[in-house]
């Protein structure tokens, strides 16, 4: 199938009116309806905007390519638009777009449709074909030029295959993008061309929606020089141990081909040993350890705002608005904490568990992580329990790959399907089950102990927490502190989250009064960051205060850890609790022990930020 049979002139626009994005879209969307390539046109726009939510498809060099799978596609087609004047499209080089490709694939599209589409990225990455189309003057043109240009790659391609004559010192790279229509195509054929423009030899795996093209040997795995993943999903990766892998979003390849290119042939690259744990060489990065806990805490982290909001709002209607023997009894209140305490919480913990497994031992481990998560949560082991739930579930799955790594190649198809989590479930559920009843009883204790600290010891924990919130604003300290604070309020204690959350707002909002107050401390562009801090602070996004850290970070560091320090004593002090683990000013109204004393301390500790930063910074010379 050739392109100028999904192209036709009822889809061809020589002159676009929008000047914007979003009208783009629907301009583009409005010429497929017409020419009746849709089945339902909302459907299709609304997948259109959920790939461009994912990552822009402006992709540079004045080329945007909008595109969807769907069933809202009732025949596969392109739209194609030029703007001569270019308009911002958010692209990754930051440059207006001029040419407009609208891939519209239907969910059933077969291989040929899907090889058509990836062709037409390859013939993007021409710049004499691009000038070309700016300049046609006709759609009939518009046609021609696609069709000639296609069948030149045509045979570009049948000479590309003959000449790859030896695999020693060969270039490796993969490919993929979530959709697998677009940029996996266009990332491909930019390091191929670059690659010839190197003199370098290179084969590089498509991973499309159409499967795995052009799929990589053990032998030119095993002989390669340097391997590049650019990919948005999920590859495999076991195949590459032990050799240099350069691991980058799909889009560097599009933008930067030849310096992964460069990098790849000098051997340069982190060593890949298996399931997603990369060592650097020469160098100690961060621990696999705390790789793994983040990549628990960030894909637990939306069941703990979504339900922690949720069971906010609940409170709004009384503490006790959620039990229908209490007075205050409300049927939406009951609701609400439902769905965010008793489903998205009671997710929390297994999906913590089964993400770090996953991190340690790919898809293998999760269902074991899951599995010793879910028995951790019922069996009150808390927090502590899923976290080791899901390090027992990893490693004992790792264990389980070298263990069967013996058997047969006929057995191998098996493995993930059968033998990884019939065993790892078992054996984390067993170890589990046995652990649960000790670290109940720790987490009692914890609880017990933090419960009967004195109001001295409290005002120590809560600069200590406070203080971890602001030193690296959103780094593995204030993670730390964050992931304590979530432990306690699973095991009834609401106050350090409180100190956790004051000393998490304090660096922003102290830092947005400073720009306000101190206005000739800061050049206007951080006096506008400023501006934006009021929201990020009071939405307790702490990563706000990061720019003006990383601009005089011997100033600001120590005013904001002095200023969030103080929130969090104050907010033990003053015997502040905090039922929900997140939102910032939206849950300060169920706070217990005091709003106004809970905003109190929130306004000392950001105003005590915006004094010193004041007072340490210098002028600055208009």
């Amino acid at each position: 199938m050739k392109i100028t049979d999904l192209l036709i002139k009822e889809t061809v626009t020589l002159e676009l009116r929008s000047s914007n994005k979003t009208n783009v879209i629907k301009e583009l969307i409005d010429s497929l309806d017409r020419a009746g390539k849709l089945a339902d046109k909302q459907k299709y726009e609304e997948a259109i905007l959920a790939r461009e939510a994912q990552s822009t498809t402006g992709i540079g060099e004045g080329i945007a390519i909008p595109h969807a799978k769907t069933d809202a596609v009732r025949t596969p087609a392109i739209a194609f638009g030029i703007a001569k004047d270019g308009v911002d499209y958010e692209s990754l080089d930051g440059q207006p777009s001029q040419l407009f490709f609208m891939i519209a694939a239907s969910a059933g599209a077969n291989n040929e449709h899907l090889e058509t589409l990836s062709r037409l990225s390859s013939m993007l990455m021409d710049i004499e074909f691009r000038n070309a189309l700016l300049a046609a003057s006709s759609k009939e043109e518009v046609i021609r030029l696609i069709d000639n240009k296609e069948k030149e790659l045509f045979e570009e391609e049948e000479v590309e295959a003959a000449s790859l004559s030896s695999d020693k010192g060969l270039i490796l790279a993969v490919t993929a993008c979530p959709t697998g229509i677009a940029h996996t195509y266009m990332a491909a054929d930019a390091l191929k061309h670059k690659a010839k423009e190197l003199g370098l030899e290179l084969k590089v795996e498509t991973n499309g929606s159409s499967g795995v093209k052009n799929q990589l040997t053990q032998e030119e795995i095993d002989n390669a020089s340097g391997i590049i993943v650019a990919a948005d999903k999920q590859v495999e990766m076991d195949r590459f141990n032990g050799k240099k892998v350069i691991q980058v979003p799909v889009a560097q390849a599009i933008r930067k081909p030849e310096e992964l290119l460069l990098k790849a042939n000098r051997g340069e690259g982190e060593t890949y040993k298996g399931s997603g744990n990369f060592v650097s060489e020469g160098k100690k990065g961060r621990s696999g350890f705390y790789k793994h806990l983040m990549s628990g805490v960030s894909n637990m982290l939306p069941f703990v705002v979504g339900g922690g909001i949720l069971i906010a709002i609940s409170f709004m209607f009384g503490i006790n608005a959620a039990n229908p023997d209490d007075p205050s009894y409300h049927w939406f209140a009951e609701a609400l904490m439902t769905i965010g305490g008793g489903n998205a919480f009671y997710l929390m913990i297994p999906v913590l568990a089964g993400f770090i497994a996953m991190s340690i031992a790919d898809r293998p481990g999760f269902a074991a992580g899951m599995v010793g998560g879910l028995i951790a949560y019922t069996g009150e082991a808390g927090f502590l329990g899923g976290l080791i739930a899901g390090f027992l579930a990893g490693y004992l799955v790792l264990g389980l790959k070298k263990v069967f790594s013996g058997l047969p190649a006929s057995l191998e198809g098996i493995k993930p399907v059968l033998l990884y989590p019939l065993f790892g479930i078992f054996f984390t559920g067993m170890i589990m089950l046995q652990l649960v009843t000790p670290l109940k009883a720790f987490n009692q204790g914890l609880t017990s102990w933090l419960g009967g600290l004195g109001s001295g010891n409290l005002v120590v924990l809560g600069i200590i927490l406070g203080a971890m919130m602001a030193i690296d604003m959103g780094g593995p300290i204030n993670k730390a502190a964050f992931t304590f604070g979530i432990a306690m309020i699973d095991a009834g204690n609401y106050a350090p989250h409180a100190a956790i959350m004051a000393g998490g707002m304090v660096p922003p909002l102290g830092l947005a009064l400073a720009t306000t107050i101190f206005k000739n401390k800061f050049n206007k562009q951080e006096r506008e960051a400023g501006k934006t801090c009021y929201i990020m602070g009071a939405s307790f996004i702490t990563e706000g205060a990061i720019p003006f850290a990383a601009a005089d970070p011997l100033r600001v560091i120590p005013s904001v850890v002095v200023g969030s320090a103080i929130a969090g004593a104050l907010t033990m002090l003053f015997g502040i609790g905090l039922p929900a683990p997140h939102g910032g000013l939206f849950v300060i109204p169920i706070v217990t022990g005091g709003i106004f004393m809970y905003v109190l301390a929130i306004i000392i500790g950001a105003a005590v930020t915006a004094v010193m930063v004041g007072l340490l910074k210098k002028r600055v010379v208009m």
